[in-house]
């Protein structure tokens, strides 16, 4: 009975039991959940896609400053114009109306209206106002200075693509040639 006794304990119960429990062999059992969980770790340490808004941008995402920046290098594509600057005048600006949600209670005699935009939780602390409606800026006017204002083919070709872009008439765009 002691050799017995003594042949367990010299083949190591406790070694077996490390091998089965060592990394190597957990590793295979269990990868796949490593993964799945390493992976959900590497998705809740990325940011949210949060953006600081652009303080150049009002709060419909409209840029005077891009908008006359692209239709420069519009115009400045088109035959005869050459070198181009464009100015634009706004009417009113872009604006967003909100969903609201309104409640009101009546305390003493008096009747108080509480109003709280309306907000949409998107996940991982962000979230987004639900938007009625969406006003688009309203031109006043436009000046266009180009080098190739001095034919009259030019102007008019400006002219009609300012308008186009715009929704101005032609009386309230103005097209002069550029100062050498």
């Amino acid at each position: 009975m002691s050799w017995a006794f003594r042949r367990r304990s010299s083949t190591g119960w406790g070694k077996e039991r490390m091998k089965k429990w060592s990394i190597g062999n957990l590793w295979k059992k269990y990868k796949y959940v490593g993964l799945v969980v390493l992976a959900g770790i590497v998705l809740m340490v990325l940011p949210a896609g949060t953006s600081a808004p652009d303080p150049q941008k009002d709060s419909a995402g409209f840029s005077l400053e891009d908008t006359e920046r692209r239709m420069e290098e519009l115009l400045g594509r088109m035959d005869g114009v050459g070198r181009v600057q464009v100015m634009l005048t706004l009417k009113n600006g872009s604006s967003l109306e909100l969903a609201e949600d309104a409640d009101s209670t009546e305390r003493d005699g008096e009747t108080r209206a509480q109003r709280e935009p309306v907000t949409l939780n998107r996940g991982s602390g962000y979230q987004d106002v639900v938007v009625t409606r969406e006003t688009y800026p309203v031109y006043l006017g436009a000046v266009v200075v180009c080098q190739g204002a001095g034919s009259s083919g030019v102007r008019l070709a400006v002219t009609e693509a300012v308008a186009a872009l715009t929704g101005l008439p032609a009386d309230r765009i103005t097209v002069v040639q550029w100062n050498s």
